[in-house]
């Protein structure tokens, strides 16, 4: 299976079933009153953090998602089913963005989860509206819309040991070696394309390994699509440093330096991570090895080709990775709450007055705007709502067009009405 690290996706929640205009019918009640139901809540889109995806393949193949709409209300007070909820599982360390590239949740953990979209209320039967006043309304409400939103999603590896290394300094090898991943390796530069995880079994348990595709010089710039590979080391919980000692294209004894600041650009909290320098390749170039201490003191010098110091590696990093998991806390998952019912207000717009406002605007959408009873109920709902006061304040007159939703009315200021 391909992996991905990067999705954009279209939500859309089920919308409200529409509440119901009925009569109650029994021998001998003629006036047996309303008994319209509600109708049924759309279905939401929900996203959640599973250990069973480990890539957002899946998802950005298939980007939209819908969700079931409610069902409408029935006579005799039958309220409708609620649409059913659509569930899609996600890598854990799942980050999602809106539209405007805003953080909206961080699905850090398995079973952390986001409502992406919220389905939309049902509508009120008539039966809902009776009133010592009005006993026999003639109208319901509609359902309301479901939410749609457009999001951009992208994962961020959940590893105990990140591997960071240039190309070709043996990353790929020494996962082979001490896991059982079996990832493409080859002696030509940026063999690998995407990471790899790989787990390392040891006499006490286990840690998880991930091999980030070879850096380059500026890579938390973009550089060699550096800031896409860079972003799955941020939650590593040990970073292991890897030098190249065969390279003959550069100083490999700067390669510590370079990467180090490379990382530290992109994310200064890297800085403070737990690290060990390996010095690969010893087979190849044994004239270096000797450099080892004055130029890399502690580096660990392993060929990941001959298994030369592997477990001696291996031992470390399960010394590394028991302390660093005890000092850092567990991933929190983290859900941007948006505040919906925002203060109503009014503003001037191309010849007419717009109305913002997600009660002003739900009071339109969920009223039969064919039933004139039903747009009485609205008016005096707007008008309580303080909707006309606005309006007058900000200089409509008798006549000027209004907008709320995709609905225009024409401005009749009057006093509230039931």
């Amino acid at each position: 299976m391909a992996f991905v690290d990067e999705a954009k996706i279209w939500v859309l929640a089920g919308a409200g079933g529409n509440g119901a205009v009925a009569w109650h019918r029994e021998p001998y009640k003629p006036k047996g009153g309303p008994d319209g139901g509600d109708g049924g809540d759309g279905g939401g889109v929900i996203l959640r953090a599973d250990r069973s995806v480990g890539t957002l393949l899946e998802i950005r193949d298939h980007p939209h998602i819908k969700a079931d709409a409610g069902a409408p209300g029935e006579g005799k007070k039958k309220h409708g089913a609620k649409g059913r909820d659509r569930l899609v599982l996600v890598p854990a360390g799942t980050v999602v963005y809106d539209e405007d590239d805003k953080l909206i949740a961080d699905l850090a953990g398995p079973g952390d989860e986001l409502v992406a979209a919220a389905g939309g209320r049902g509508g009120k039967g008539n039966a809902r509206f009776a009133t010592p006043t009005r006993r026999a309304p003639a109208f319901a409400q509609k359902g309301e819309r479901g939410e749609e939103k457009r999001l951009r999603l992208e994962l961020r590896l959940l590893a105990d040991v990140g591997l960071v290394g240039f190309p070709n300094a043996g990353k790929s090898t020494l996962i082979s070696r001490i896991s059982k991943a079996r990832p493409k390796i080859a002696d030509y530069p940026f063999t690998t394309l995407s990471p790899n995880l790989g787990v390392v079994e040891t006499g006490g348990g286990s840690f998880v390994v991930a091999d980030i595709p070879g850096l380059v010089q500026g890579a938390h710039a973009g550089k060699g699509l550096g800031h896409r590979f860079l972003r799955h080391i941020s939650r590593a919980a040990v970073l292991v440093y890897m030098v190249d000692l065969a390279a003959t294209d550069r100083d490999p004894f700067l390669d510590y330096e370079i990467l180090s600041a490379e990382l530290t650009a992109f994310d200064p909290a890297l800085a403070e991570r737990p690290f060990i320098v390996v010095a690969n390749k010893v087979d190849a170039a044994p004239e270096r090895v000797e450099e080892l201490p004055e130029r890399l003191p502690g580096a660990v010098p392993i060929s990941a080709v001959t298994g030369d110091n592997i477990p001696e590696l291996v031992e470390r990093l399960d010394e590394l990775v028991a302390k660093a998991r005890a000092a850092m806390p567990a991933p929190v998952g983290y859900v941007r709450h948006i505040v919906r019912d925002e203060p109503i207000r009014v503003e001037w717009e191309e010849g007419g007055w717009r109305v913002h406002g997600r009660r002003a605007e739900r009071a339109v959408e969920t009223t039969d705007l064919d039933n004139d009873e039903a747009v009485a109920r609205l008016q005096g709902l707007l008008v309580r709502m303080g909707v006309e006061r606005l309006l007058s304040k900000a200089g409509a007159r008798a006549g000027d067009e209004v907008r709320i939703g995709d609905a225009a009315f024409e401005f009749e200021p009057e006093t509230a009405g039931t």
